[in-house]
């Protein structure tokens, strides 16, 4: 699956990952230096599966099936709140 942020959707990397705007309804959405890395990496057309082994890779500590689950929530997340839309 391949994600892409909405058309009327801009993004800017901030000191602190990462805000996304709506620009439809105005609404800003901040993301964690993480969220930021998952967005980029999905947005690059990495995979859930890739993006969750590049986040355990960065964080020995986290195990891969934690970072799948983190993965996949953001995922929902994002399209709950209709930022992203995938193909």
């Amino acid at each position: 699956m391949t994600f892409a942020l909405r058309p009327d959707v801009s993004a800017t990397d901030t000191e602190y990952g990462m805000v996304l705007l709506d620009e439809a309804d105005g609404r800003y959405w901040q993301l964690n230096s993480t969220g930021a890395l998952v967005l980029r990496a999905l947005l690059e057309g990495a995979t859930s599966q890739q993006t969750a082994q590049r986040l355990s890779e960065r964080y020995p500590a986290l195990p891969r099936e934690r970072a799948a689950d983190d993965v996949a929530a953001l995922v929902r997340s994002l399209t709950a709140a209709r930022l992203v839309v995938t193909a």
